[in-house]
């Protein structure tokens, strides 16, 4: 067996590799949605449904993991998870109806929802207070490159192949991220950078919601999050379908359009956030809040001008402006979420945050949309769909309101060991 590395460089690009499969993986489905909806003959309402599976399936597990992680090794969950989920999409390819991706879909969230929580605590104990934000911000790449990778190759693959065909090669090239985790990654002590306090052993679970239910500073920055979340999942599943009938694009031609989107704006904005917050937030703990609080004032804007652009550079543009600004939020507030209780509670404290997050950001984000433009056929016809995006992006503003609310209290909601 290969040694184990313990750079914290090595480490991060490996996570980083596995991660962009996680974001991959999940997100393939919404620009392979246009013909899984023509072929099961399904309304909006019913095509989002995926969603919702996922999300719920998602954050229920996530916690009883991460719990594990807290008193574990982080390493070998995250290894195990990462090949869980890729063969779970793989799976997706050889179902025979609905119900059956629906069910494939299922073992894919309970696979993901083992590797994010426990990735976010691994990496706080690679890096020190004043490096987490840049670190965790380098690791949510993973977002943008994963999602603007799944739609770039589900489309292609989709365009040349079939659909079941790609699910089943970005299933199983994900296997091998899986292997350099277990076999390349070491387990570092717990909260090594953190002070005398880190090395006690990890409190009872209840003892770890008490702590959570009784910081102000969770909520708000898990809710924040939610809400822009609404949106983030919502507009990554259900974009290429606009794309697709207000401007006529191919599954192929959206591929490559809405991919370089997310991939050009989405890693922008995911680094700068990370690179801001570093240099704001050690000093000043409200910085890990305004810098969301900022850009999401400026991402509603930004996507509802491209909804209605009158041409395909222009939409690109201010799509690609909204993708960034929707994204700075990652870096800082994984940080702070890291920052706000003991080491031994980071992975549930992440679990926690990514239930609130996952459960009202995938589950009802995709949903919600879908279900909106189903209602909204009467009204605006074929347009349906640009007009349920447009309505939901007020939740970017809810996200905004709670982010500057949160400013005020992070300070005094600080861990300090």
């Amino acid at each position: 067996m290969a040694a184990k590395h313990s750079r914290g460089g090595t480490v991060l690009a490996i996570l980083l590799l596995a991660y962009v499969f996680n974001f991959v993986d999940r997100n393939v489905i919404g620009v392979l949605a246009v013909p899984i909806r023509k072929e099961f003959g399904l309304s909006d309402t019913a095509l989002s449904q995926l969603g919702v599976v996922f999300g719920i399936f998602y954050a229920v597990i996530a916690i009883p993991i991460a719990r594990l992680a807290d008193t574990r090794s982080r390493v070998n969950i995250i290894a195990g998870a990462v090949a869980l989920w890729s063969l779970f999409t793989a799976a997706c390819g050889l179902v025979a109806s609905y119900g059956q991706l629906v069910a494939a879909r299922m073992g894919v969230a309970i696979g993901e929802a083992g590797g994010i929580a426990p990735s976010y605590a691994l990496i706080a104990d690679y890096y020190p207070k004043e490096k987490r934000a840049r670190a965790l911000a380098f690791f949510s790449l993973g977002i943008p490159l994963g999602s603007a990778l799944g739609v770039f190759f589900g489309g292609w693959l989709a365009a040349h192949l079939s659909w079941r065909s790609a699910f089943l090669i970005v299933g199983l090239v994900g296997l091998p991220p899986a292997l350099a985790i277990k076999l390349l990654v070491a387990e570092p002590p717990r909260g090594r950078f953190d002070g005398d306090g880190a090395a006690a052993p990890a409190p009872s679970f209840a003892a770890t919601m008490r702590t959570l239910a009784g910081n102000p500073s969770f909520w708000l920055l898990s809710f924040g999050a939610a809400s822009g979340s609404i949106l983030g999942y919502g507009l990554i599943f259900w974009l290429p379908s606009f794309f697709n009938r207000s401007f006529g694009l191919s599954v192929g031609e959206v591929g490559w359009y809405y991919g370089s989107i997310v991939l050009v704006g989405g890693a922008a904005g995911t680094w700068l956030g990370g690179w801001i917050g570093d240099r704001v937030g050690p000093g000043r703990p409200a910085g890990y809040a305004l810098i969301p609080a900022c850009c999401f004032l400026g991402t509603a804007p930004a996507f509802a001008a491209g909804l209605f652009a009158p041409n395909l550079p222009t939409a690109w543009a201010l799509f690609a402006l909204g993708q960034m600004l929707a994204l700075a939020w990652l870096g800082p507030v994984i940080a702070a979420v890291q920052h706000i209780v003991p080491p031994t509670m980071r992975a549930t404290a992440s679990a926690s945050f990514l239930f609130i997050n996952n459960l009202i950001g995938i589950a009802f984000g995709i949903y919600f949309l879908g279900w909106l433009s189903d209602r909204m056929k009467a009204a605006h016809g074929a347009d349906s769909l640009q007009y349920s995006i447009l309505y939901g992006l007020g939740f970017y503003l809810l996200s905004s309101a709670l982010y500057f609310i949160a400013a005020r209290r992070l300070g005094r909601d600080w861990y300090r060991g």
